[in-house]
């Protein structure tokens, strides 16, 4: 077999490696997305639990691993239409990454009249990845949210009974 020959067919062989190594690789991504809204409570019902998206709203997951430890953490921005949707592949370290330690919430928004987290669908405090909300092939999708900003005004007020100082009330 001449010289080129064999060239060719080694060459050959390494383009298909890399394509399998490629698809392998895509194989081995956990999608994590969701919605990003904005909720008005000066509004009726209808327009309050609908909402408006927000736009460059900043969602984050961490992920933990059986330890406690943190072993990723990422974050999204939202798009124009507040949708987030996180890339995170399956392996972190040498280890496989358990979806069910990875919390996802909110983070920041940069609406100054929409920038107080609420903890509906669990945005202020984190929302645990369960089932995936879609499995195909070797696609693996969780959906989550919608989760909430709201205006500063509709922020729950502190009820637990102390003032500015500390100091408990009498009222």
């Amino acid at each position: 077999m001449g010289p080129l020959l064999r060239l060719t067919m080694a060459a050959s062989v390494l383009i298909g490696c890399i394509n399998i190594v490629a698809a392998t690789n895509e194989y081995d991504i956990i999608h994590i997305a969701g919605k990003v809204l904005c909720q008005d409570c000066t509004q009726g019902w209808n327009e309050w639990i609908n909402g408006k998206p927000l736009k460059d709203c900043k969602v984050s997951v961490t992920c933990l691993d059986e330890r406690s430890r943190v072993i990723h953490y990422t974050s999204d921005l939202t798009d124009e239409l507040g949708q987030f949707d996180i890339k995170m592949e399956k392996v972190m370290h040498g280890k496989n990454l358990n979806p069910k330690k990875c919390s996802v919430r909110l983070v920041s928004s940069p609406d100054p009249s929409c920038n107080t987290m609420t903890d509906f669908a669990g945005g202020r405090s984190g929302v645990q990845l369960r089932g995936p909300s879609l499995v195909y092939r070797d696609l693996v999708k969780y959906v989550l949210g919608p989760f909430y900003f709201t205006s500063p005004m509709c922020e729950e007020p502190d009820t637990d009974g102390s003032d500015d100082n500390g100091v408990g009330s009498n009222y």
